[in-house]
């Protein structure tokens, strides 16, 4: 309003007599004086509003959602294959033991087929060896034969055992096979309930021993993983409550609790991780998405 109403007296003045003009001057130059002592005491005014209003700094702490390690698995296999079928999706639900992917290999025939053989050599020689023992133990029958059948028994025994060993890290039971028989597929299940994730197959595709085929991620225990520096480690402890926002979920506040802070300080940055559990798991979290938290600091008793 100030501004205004100066313009209107220098028109004022511009239209009058000489005669007239220094009392006129005086005016202007009294209103300019009595303008700008009320524009500082409106600065001071609003300085001292902000001063009144304003909050301490905080310290906020960003960094991301990520599930613990128990929590999550890459699907691979200790044998490679051709793919021949699979119907995966990223973000699809699976269950644990459910089938993910179906895999071609001559070699998981031939391994079938020698633990079936194995198993049925075994029989023969366990007998051969009892039949020994008990020929030995009424003197009919030499020690050599004995030792001979011991030996055989023995080594088709840790051969059947081997084999066994090798189909189950392959998910397949042995004693499935004594009475369904050979299967001619490898079947790659889920290790555990969650989603889907980096599926990085397709039909005909071979992969290779070790090969990563996809991601499962359950998203039931979801976490906190923040960045903090070496300056705060005296306000964070175990226990402290934390809230925070989520990218792309608006101004939600969550919380969680400060469970994990790093022993070890990176030399370049001066910075660790900590770790915090959610409190209330949200169906929009998602691994990887970026947080902002503030911790709130337990009073001392």
């Amino acid at each position: 309003m100030k501004k205004i109403f100066i313009p209107l007296i220098v028109l004022a003045v511009a239209g009058c007599k000489d005669a007239k003009n220094n009392s006129v001057a005086e005016a202007v130059t009294s209103a300019d004086t009595v303008v700008v002592v009320e524009q500082i005491e409106e600065t001071e005014e609003a300085d001292a509003y902000s001063s009144a209003t304003s909050k301490p700094n905080e310290v906020l702490f960003n960094g991301t959602l990520v599930v613990p390690p128990e929590y999550q698995a890459t699907v691979t296999m200790v044998m490679g294959g051709t793919v021949k079928s699979s119907k995966l999706l990223s973000g699809m639900a699976v269950k644990k033991g459910q089938l993910l992917v179906t895999l071609e290999n001559p070699d998981f025939i031939d391994l079938q087929q020698n633990y079936l053989d194995s198993h049925a050599q075994l029989e023969y020689l366990e007998a051969e060896y009892n039949r020994q023992l008990a020929l030995s133990k009424e003197q009919a029958a030499s020690q050599k034969k004995l030792q001979q059948a011991k030996a055989e028994y023995l080594s088709m025994k840790s051969r059947e055992q081997a084999t066994a060993a090798q189909l189950q890290l392959l998910g397949v039971q042995p004693s499935v096979l004594l009475t369904g028989g050979i299967r001619p597929y490898l079947e790659v299940l889920s290790p555990i309930d969650g989603y889907v994730g980096n599926v990085r197959i397709n039909a005909g595709k071979h992969i290779a021993a070790g090969e990563a085929l996809c991601d499962v991620i359950n998203k039931d225990r979801t976490m906190l993983r923040l960045v903090a520096y070496e300056k705060d480690l005296s306000n964070i402890h175990n226990g402290d409550t934390v809230e925070f926002t989520v990218n792309g979920i608006g101004a939600q506040v969550f919380r969680a609790t400060l469970v994990s802070v790093g022993q070890q300080v990176d030399e370049a940055s001066r910075s660790l991780e900590i770790y915090a559990r959610v409190d209330a798991q949200e169906e929009l979290f998602r691994p990887g998405m970026y947080v902002t938290a503030r911790i709130l600091h337990q009073e001392k008793k």
